[in-house]
């Protein structure tokens, strides 16, 4: 009899259902739906992972009451709004440096997954040839679109200089799909490492821009600063810009593998033991192992 092959789930089981969003709200109501969201959705998580239907499906109903996804992404574009300070694209702006950015001899090609406005710091800074997706967008210059099922690139053209994944790992529904996600990541990435006289020196990509709550990393039984920056070092990363704030953990990376690594195991382990630590975590199985026939 046959083991049977575990396969990844699609990115949208870890967005909630959709809904019809409502008019703006006020800073405190936009930040109440946020951590009423995410509370309600980690323990939507909790439940497909132990299999729980009705579970589930009751607090998908709590979700919707909420708004959905909709009206999550209302309130997270709220708090990204300038006047409020939220827009995490203006620290990856802040590390390019605008003076560098005007010397660049090319217009980088910027991939943003998880976009939720064309209005942020990068998109409106002139600097990037910008390219949003999201898998529910809430305008007509997002593309509808799951990353991982985004076509892989033919040609240098069709792939990016630069990368962001802005509070985006923390929705994906599962530590391999995360994973596996990081691991996509050097698909899109143009493999060009700025060799002197090649018209880009200027330029200090390929990077990827990442974003993550700070109990991503500060409170997982799983998961600790110096893991995450393990794995992508073995995925062939370097880190070259990182800071934290009340709530979130930003960091840039920059591709210094000329090749992709032709197998990685990132297994969970335990890093931070505490009952009152949360379970997110990120795994790696590439390439994964084959099946094999069980013996009777």
């Amino acid at each position: 009899m046959g083991a049977k092959k575990k396969t990844l789930k699609s990115l949208r089981s870890g967005r909630p259902p959709t809904a019809t969003a409502s008019r703006s709200m006020s800073r405190k109501a936009s930040r109440t739906l946020i951590n009423s969201h995410h509370q309600l959705e980690k323990k939507r998580r909790q439940a497909i992972a132990e299999g729980d239907a009705d579970a589930e499906k009751s607090l998908s109903a709590e979700i919707a009451t909420l708004g959905g996804l909709k009206h999550y992404q209302r309130a997270s574009l709220q708090g990204q709004s300038l006047e409020r300070g939220g827009d995490t694209s203006k620290v990856l702006l802040e590390w390019l440096n605008v003076r560098t950015m005007k010397d660049i001899k090319h217009c980088p090609r910027m991939l943003e997954v998880g976009s939720l406005s064309t209005r942020n710091a990068c998109s409106l800074s002139g600097f990037f040839d910008m390219v949003h997706i999201d898998l529910n967008s809430q305008e007509p210059g997002i593309q509808q679109q799951d990353f991982m099922e985004r076509p892989l690139p033919e040609s240098d053209a069709d792939r990016f200089d630069l990368i962001s994944l802005s509070l985006v790992l923390n929705f994906v529904p599962d530590a391999a799909l995360r994973g596996q996600m990081l691991l996509r990541t050097l698909s899109f990435l143009r493999r060009n490492l700025g060799e002197p006289g090649d018209g880009q020196a200027a330029w200090p990509g390929p990077l990827l821009f990442l974003v993550l709550p700070r109990s991503c990393l500060d409170n997982s039984r799983y998961m600790s600063a110096s893991r995450f920056t393990e794995l992508l070092e073995t995925l062939g990363y370097k880190v070259m810009q990182e800071k934290s704030s009340q709530k979130l953990w930003y960091s840039l990376w920059k591709l210094v593998q000329a090749q992709p690594p032709s197998t990685v195991k990132f297994t969970k382990r335990e890093v931070n033991p505490g009952r009152s630590r949360n379970n997110f975590s990120i795994t790696l199985d590439h390439p994964p192992e084959p099946t094999t026939k069980a013996r009777r």
